[in-house]
């Protein structure tokens, strides 16, 4: 009832039996060797070795600068909340303070992060901190399209060769 087993000299038998082995065995050492590595480096470039996809990351709530011009001292817990989302941290030991964090990794390595902390004060916001907003959700969002932002205040003070493609290819 039991799977068939194979035992080690019946597998050993059937490796050294199959006609590629025998034809590299009849081979010079050194084009065994030549072989050998050739087959490795094969092995490794279609395994993909080295080209780990790493996934983008964004963790956080994306606050902007406009969202952030919304918030008014006064406001309940419920208005900024609306305003803003919930809250990335509530401190259980600062129970006037919301975080609201957030940053974006590509290909593990970090390509923006934000900070906005909003303290209260009798259930009503007191004050609040900015650390780096993006100005809009567009450009600072997707690090290409920041790059196109860059690339349109060139050095000669005319347009870009970027932004001339970009052009063109919209028409």
């Amino acid at each position: 009832m039991g799977s068939p087993r194979v035992e080690l000299s019946q597998a050993l038998a059937i490796i050294l039996a199959s006609p590629c082995l025998r034809f590299v065995l009849k081979l010079p050492q050194t084009m065994r060797l030549f072989s050998f590595i050739a087959a490795s480096i094969l092995a490794m470039l279609l395994s993909g070795c080295g080209f780990v996809y790493k996934m983008e990351v964004n963790q956080g709530n994306y606050v902007t600068e406009d969202m952030a011009a919304k918030l008014k001292e006064g406001q309940t817990r419920q208005q900024v909340r609306l305003i803003l989302g919930s809250p990335t941290t509530e401190s259980i030991f600062h129970k006037d303070r919301w975080d609201f964090a957030y940053s974006l990794e590509r290909r593990g390595k970090p390509i923006t992060s934000h900070k906005l902390t909003v303290l209260f004060a009798d259930e009503k916001v007191k004050s609040w901190t900015v650390a780096g907003l993006p100005t809009s959700p567009v450009v600072d969002r997707d690090p290409a399209y920041a790059n196109l932002e860059k690339d349109k205040k060139s050095d000669e003070g005319g347009t870009s060769w970027w932004s001339k493609l970009g052009d063109w290819w919209r028409r």
